[in-house]
């Protein structure tokens, strides 16, 4: 097996706000682990370890850098830009930095799962499940398998000739253990015991349990579980403590592969919804081939006093929801929206944006709205995509939580030639303006009148309607603006452009709107 280098390390967290800033041993430097400072424990000797400076200042870790460098170390890890560049140098040891809002717990995550990442095979450390179950069976003589908090089935023996029962084939035939209240009774007291626990058969025709709960640092990662046929080896529930310790450590290091996974496909979507990414790679990389839609999520965040933990949270929802619908999924929290690669053709889209929207709401108490883009031919066209769904999101409100870009299409056009109106000098002037002066001046409701007309298709008794006046008084004011203001009326194009600047310039909607 190929042991990590400094530059494969850096290959893995690239763009993950992972800095280089010296490697006076050069980029084939060796990278085994990952240590956290203990300030309190003499450093360990630990060749082409990297040295996570908990505790100590960037600015101020000089000396760090000297014992990392004598205790073999190949390189330190500071928070923040200032880091002892010049002593690194001196001793000869790399250094590179994270942000300094960076947790140290996190830091260690992504490194050390990038030291992994490279001779872990695809199938995210499962195949060493299995292997370990088969040698819990072996050694205690009982079917053994490693089973999820959740009760799913994570890897089982196929050691022949060990007894079986019936609960056992229907809980690796669906990978789940089937929810009874006698089972649910001997989780509560197997997730309460400090060891290994012998369970009694639940019913006749079923075997008794011997089961250890898989921990590591207090959180619990799972269980063991061994069919007690009553031949078990006399030493099988200290095989079983110890199968349990190499258990937790092999979840451990999947659930950092899936992390790490999760990050490196939520900074490639990052690239491809602002179109940076190389769309074949891309797409060969996120698995997704063809048409895609970009569905963006948002918070209600209006008197929200922890908008950004909330996000975090909401993200994890829109994660879930879509996995669980297409499986591997991408998703990133960008600026406070949470936005989703979407597969096409997909004519379910706006139903699970509408199921994801109501689960989010009821978990995070937050009102949670959400927009969908065109469907575009590949993801080279994602931005664009992208675009339209922040649009649709800026037009949503209580009565319309959820909706595609064709949905609200006008609303959406309008949007943005109001952008684009106030933004260009030139787009901005016209008889608008003097409609609006001569009203100021005048105390007149020429510019309201002039849209209701317009909105009523030029008809008189229809815009009357609308104003709530005598079609007299409505034919009346539209003589005064082209006597006053000095606007043809019969001209269609300086109609439309003044309905235009009028509803989008001067803010006058249709009435009721």
């Amino acid at each position: 097996m190929d042991t990590c280098t400094l530059g494969d390390l850096l290959d893995v967290v690239g763009g993950t706000g992972v800095r280089l800033h010296t490697a006076p041993a050069g980029l084939t430097a060796p990278v085994t682990e990952v240590l956290l400072h203990d300030a309190h424990a003499p450093l360990p000797r630990v060749p082409g370890a990297l040295l996570l400076a908990v505790g100590v200042r960037a600015a101020a870790a000089g000396p760090l850098a000297r014992a990392a460098a004598e205790a073999g170390m190949t390189g330190l890890v500071v928070r923040g830009p200032d880091g002892p560049t010049a002593e690194a140098r001196t001793y000869g040891v790399a250094l590179l930095s994270v942000a300094e809002d960076t947790a140290w717990h996190r830091a260690h995550l992504l490194l050390a799962s990038a030291i992994g990442a490279r001779p872990v095979p695809s199938t995210g450390g499962h195949d060493d499940l299995f292997a370990l179950t088969d040698a819990i069976a072996a050694a205690t003589g009982g079917a053994a398998a490693v089973e999820d908090p959740r009760r799913r089935i994570l890897a089982y023996s196929t050691v022949p000739g060990q007894p079986v029962d019936e609960d056992r084939r229907q809980g690796i035939l669906g990978l789940q253990v089937p929810a009874d209240v006698e089972n649910t009774e001997q989780y509560r007291e197997l997730f309460a015991a400090a060891g290994p626990v012998r369970l009694p058969a639940l019913r006749d025709g079923v075997l008794p349990r011997l089961a250890v709960a898989v921990r590591a640092g207090g959180e619990t990662l799972g269980s063991v579980w061994v069919v007690d046929d009553g031949t078990l080896a006399a030493d099988a529930e200290e095989t079983l403590a110890q199968g349990a310790s190499t258990a937790a450590l092999l979840l451990l290091r999947a659930r950092a592969a899936r992390e790490l996974a999760r990050h490196r496909s939520s900074d490639l979507l990052r690239r491809v919804l602002d179109g940076t990414a190389d769309p074949v790679t891309s797409a060969a990389r996120l698995g997704v081939e063809g048409p895609v839609r970009v569905a963006a999520f948002a918070l209600d965040e209006a008197g929200l006093p922890d908008a950004e933990q909330t996000g975090l949270r909401l993200l994890e929802v829109v994660r879930l929801r879509c996995e669980a619908r297409y499986g591997r999924q991408a998703c990133v929290l960008l600026d406070r929206v949470v936005y989703a690669l979407l597969p096409a053709p997909g004519v379910r889209h706006r139903r699970l944006a509408e199921e994801i929207v109501a689960r989010a709401g009821q978990a995070l108490r937050v009102p949670v709205r959400a927009g969908l883009g065109e469907v575009v031919a590949g993801l080279g066209e994602a931005a664009g995509s992208r675009a339209d769904a922040d649009l649709v999101l800026r037009v949503l409100g209580p009565s319309l939580p959820v909706a595609t870009v064709d949905e609200v299409r006008p609303r959406v056009t309008l949007l943005r030639l109001t952008e684009v109106l106030t933004e260009r000098r030139e787009l901005a002037e016209g008889s608008w303006r003097r409609v609006l002066a001569y009203d100021g001046e005048h105390g007149t409701d020429h510019a309201r009148t002039l849209v209701c007309w317009f909105d009523a298709g030029c008809d008189i008794a229809a815009a009357a309607r609308l104003l709530a006046v005598h079609p007299n008084t409505c034919r009346y004011r539209l003589k005064q603006v082209r006597r006053h203001v000095g606007i043809d009326l019969d001209d269609p194009d300086e109609r439309l452009v003044l309905w235009l600047q009028l509803r989008v310039l001067a803010g006058l909607g249709p009435v009721g709107g």
